[in-house]
């Protein structure tokens, strides 16, 4: 089983970040999009990020998958992001996240022979992955859920206290 330390990924201004960087954090992995049902769950990942970055950090990696609505480019992502929900947490630059073309972090997060457990790719929108402190993927989540969400409390809170 390969690490996710050992993966590298683009950031929204194109620079390659080290996934190695967010090491002893829990990170909730998020394919996001602009034009979505869900693109309200920008505010709740913001706020959730702010209020616990000590020891999560939030993912959000745009992906025009689901219904073509993520159809802009980095620079408006990012502009999208800050100007109406004023994101803080990391973004990275627009990737594919199933199928053939899929980016090697998805490839991770979605084939149980590289991350441990799970062969789930998102469906739609602002799927979350799960991942603790050491790297270990512990938990899918499908689009609606939210940071409030009773099951998704629990499974952070108890990667806490392990």
């Amino acid at each position: 089983m390969k690490s996710i330390y050992e993966l590298s990924v683009k950031d929204i201004k194109g620079k390659t970040v080290s996934l190695e960087e967010f090491s002893g954090k829990k990170l909730v992995i998020l394919n996001v999009a602009s034009k979505c049902a869900f693109t309200s769950q920008y505010a709740d990942w913001e706020d959730f990020y702010r209020k616990n970055n000590d020891s999560v950090v939030v993912l959000g990696f745009p992906s025009n998958e689901f219904g073509n609505q993520e159809p802009g480019s980095n620079d408006e992502i990012e502009e999208f992001c800050s100007l109406n929900y004023e994101v803080t947490f990391p973004m990275f630059s627009k990737i594919s996240v199933k199928g053939g073309e899929k980016d090697q972090l998805y490839k991770w997060l979605s084939d149980a022979s590289l991350n441990g457990w799970n062969n789930q790719e998102p469906v739609w929108n602002f799927c979350k992955y799960l991942v603790n402190e050491n790297g270990e993927l512990i938990k899918f989540f499908g689009p609606d859920v939210k940071p409030d969400n009773p099951e998704f409390v629990s499974t952070v809170n108890l990667s806490l206290a392990s």
